[in-house]
């Protein structure tokens, strides 16, 4: 299978995708720390409560204090290409708060779905735009959504099915895809007994 077009043969871009408490996260800062490096470690959660706090607080406590942390909750693109100068391994921790800040930001709530489709894709394109500019290897850590109940309210069909599409264009883009399950890793880009 052929790379996706205009990536170098030398960088990564890699997307681990996985359900909640799946060992995603982990994972990923397994895979920085293998390709080492200087690693920018971007955070898309906000602390908007105790308890979002607390998983915050650990998940700091988990990376390695010599990785810097760029905090951005949207605007992502943006923001790595003024921060990741010196950066060699890029980590985005998650793309799904990042679609729900996007759904969210601001007080606002877009429950019209072409308005929402609208602004993540053009998210979403300045990320992978970003992801084939910098000289650096990605990884890119998303929830897996798609395989549970269907949401019983607009807003949450709306999240569920934006993060499927998410999902589909960066791992389209991705030169690896993990899906992790019970802490277990399953490579699923490139594999030789998919077609694609």
């Amino acid at each position: 299978m052929s790379r996706p077009e205009g990536i170098s043969l030398t960088r990564k871009h890699i997307l681990v995708l996985g359900g909640a408490r799946s060992g995603k996260s982990q994972f990923a800062q397994n895979l920085a720390r293998e390709l080492g490096g200087q690693v920018l470690f971007v955070a898309t959660g906000e602390a908007k409560d105790e308890e979002m706090e607390q998983r915050i607080t650990q998940h700091r406590r988990n990376r390695p204090s010599s990785w810097r942390t760029l905090e951005a909750p949207i605007g992502v693109a943006e923001r790595i290409g003024q921060e990741a100068s010196d950066a060699e391994v890029i980590i985005l921790d998650c793309l799904a708060l990042l679609i729900s800040n996007l759904l969210l930001y601001e007080g606002d709530r877009v429950t019209d779905y072409c308005i929402a489709e609208e602004k993540m894709l053009a998210e979403v394109k300045k990320l992978i735009d970003c992801t084939n500019k910098l000289d650096a290897h990605f990884i890119i850590v998303s929830n897996e959504v798609g395989l549970g109940l269907v949401p019983p309210n607009k807003l949450g069909r709306i999240y569920r099915d934006l993060l499927g599409r998410a999902n589909q264009l960066l791992a389209k883009n991705a030169t690896e895809v993990y899906l992790l399950v019970a802490g277990l890793p399953l490579r699923i880009k490139p594999a030789t007994n998919l077609l694609l």
